[in-house]
């Protein structure tokens, strides 16, 4: 009998023993009163659960289930996802809900792939980003061309872009972004929207073959409700190889002195392959089947050759010509024809940089022969911020030394400055003051734009906002603004794109924003060119509050100095 009760007390010990212990498992579902070290302990084990492996896949646990302001409010490069990290040959596979304003293509998700996993790293560097608009930017592998997408017209009105802002408002996206041991990333992106269309995009670009690369979401007037992330191993193993089908050379010197036998100067080679991929090579890459002989004057002719497919097995050449001319030493330099910009206008205390733009500078050689110098090949001094008239100087180093002549400027002082006299300038970094424009009447301002001429938008951009800053809408001179007020706006223009960017510099511009009174206004660029060529950007009908309505101007890669 006692033997009997003894074995069940046994059995029924043992089974509060098995019962405490299974329980234990389920700790991390509770709240425990103890120490504080033991919740994070049981916190922390909880997460590793999360993030836990079958087979071939890696499940990752995403700690910002929500990237961004709720109400899309998120400005760019202010909300991020978490960082992902992407071993060589892995693919990582990101599931999310894309919301956006709805105003602008790129008010969607944007993905970042980067070298390490801290943005304010000393050695953090992006290799690119990637907007779901078909846009990016990056290092200098980064190749705009090597985006695919298959958007569609569905309304069939021309503009495929209306159709991409309404399917990408609640879309279920898909990224894999696969990290190949062959030294190359593959990015698929793919949106079913609430409308049932499938948008898909892919780019491809080098990376590292070894080292992790990492991967994370921006918004930009969007936000995302994270959904799921889990590494499984590389869809890609091999790429297949290219062979080059052409190859073009640029700045390649067009006249060099005698007794330089330099003849490639700061050229550079660009070979595009059957991919459709283009990239520069290194001069120690390029063969030469013709070889200048540069002892004797003349005009002489390069042929230059290329014989690697793009993982860099030898094929068949491709081949490209140039000439330059073999010249006397330059003994003396003129100006001919005066720049186009011989009056500078300034505000800050900053040298000036000098705007060569149409002018003409002869040079004279050691046999009394004469020709017109490249404005490329010469050197300028740098303009002092002093009132009146100046002599900048124009040089030319050559073989046998260095020979200098000088071109007049004036100066004029203005009365405000907007963005760095070193175009460094970046974006919403400038502004000006903010100038109220009662209802009914107009503002009209004065400037005098200088650009590094890069781009189209490294020019003025005006922004129409209430007394405190809450804006209606962002107008740029290049025909292209955005904000609230900007969807009721018509936008005219009769701009020269292909010349636009070169124009920049020098240009007068008077601004003209006009209150209608009837919470409506008008924003109007006369644009004169330094080279005396006319042009104008007008917006009407910008929805604001006739009540309060400001103006102010912002800049990018220029400076504007105002002068009334």
């Amino acid at each position: 009998m006692k033997t009997t009760k003894l074995i069940k007390c046994a059995l029924y010990a043992a089974m509060l023993a098995v019962i405490a212990f299974a329980g234990c498992e389920k700790l991390e579902g509770y709240s425990i009163d103890a120490p504080a070290d033991l919740q994070s302990r049981i916190d922390s084990i909880a997460a590793e659960k999360a993030k836990h492996s079958t087979g071939d896949t890696t499940y990752i646990d995403i700690a910002t289930t929500i990237v961004g302001a709720e109400d899309n409010s998120a400005a760019w490069w202010t909300a991020f996802s978490d960082y992902f990290v992407i071993p060589s040959n892995k693919l990582l596979h990101l599931e999310f809900v894309n919301h956006g304003t709805g105003v602008n293509n790129w008010n969607n998700w944007n993905l970042v792939v980067a070298n390490v996993a801290d943005r304010d790293a000393a050695d953090y560097a992006e290799y690119f980003v990637l907007r779901s608009d078909a846009y990016g930017w990056g290092n200098d592998d980064f190749d705009l061309k090597m985006i695919s997408h298959n958007y569609p017209d569905i309304d069939g009105d021309g503009d495929i872009w209306n159709d991409f802002r309404t399917t990408m408002q609640g879309a279920h996206v898909t990224l894999e972004i696969d990290h190949s041991p062959t030294g190359n990333v593959f990015v698929t992106a793919t949106a079913v929207g609430t409308n049932g269309v499938e948008l898909v995009m892919t780019y491809q670009q080098p990376v590292s073959a070894t080292e992790d690369i990492v991967a994370f979401l921006v918004c930009d007037g969007s936000h995302f409700e994270m959904k799921e992330a889990y590494l499984i191993p590389s869809k890609v193993t091999v790429v297949e190889d290219v062979e080059p089908v052409s190859i073009t050379v640029e700045g390649a010197p067009e006249f060099v002195e005698f007794g330089n036998d330099d003849f490639w100067g700061d050229a550079k080679a660009v070979v595009t392959f059957a991919d459709g991929s283009s990239t520069e090579v290194d001069f120690s890459d390029l063969s030469f089947n013709v070889i200048p002989d540069m002892t004797t004057l003349g005009k002489k002719t390069v042929v230059v050759a290329y014989n690697k497919t793009k993982q860099g097995a030898y094929c068949k050449a491709v081949s490209t010509v140039y000439t330059l001319e073999v010249t006397n030493p330059v003994v003396s330099l003129e100006v001919t024809t005066l720049p186009y910009i011989t009056t500078y206008y300034f505000y800050n205390s900053d040298p000036i940089r000098f705007n060569p733009a149409g002018m003409v500078v002869t040079a004279t050689y050691s046999d009394g022969t004469t020709a017109v110098m490249d404005n490329d090949k010469l050197q300028f001094g740098k303009i002092q911020p002093v009132e009146g008239a100046q002599e900048v100087t124009v040089s030319y180093t050559g073989t046998s030394g260095t020979v200098t002549t000088t071109v007049s400027v004036t100066l004029v002082k203005g009365i405000g400055q907007v963005g760095a006299t070193d175009f460094s300038s970046a974006w919403w970094t400038a502004f000006s003051d903010d100038y109220a424009v009662p209802s009914g009447r107009s503002k009209t301002i004065k400037m005098y734009c200088y650009s590094d001429n890069l781009a189209n938008y490294h020019s003025p951009s005006t922004i129409l906002r209430k007394a405190d800053k809450t804006e209606y809408a962002v107008v740029r001179m290049d025909n292209f603004g955005w904000g609230d007020g900007y969807s009721t706006a018509t936008a005219t223009s009769d701009w020269n794109w292909d010349t636009f960017a070169s124009n920049i510099s020098g240009s007068k511009i008077i601004l003209t924003v006009t209150n209608n009174g009837n919470n409506t206004a008008d924003v109007l660029y006369d644009v004169t060119y330094a080279n005396g060529e006319k042009h104008f950007q007008k917006y009407a009908g910008i929805t604001v509050d006739s009540a309060d309505l400001n103006c102010a101007l912002v800049i990018e890669g220029a400076y504007i100095v105002i002068v009334e």
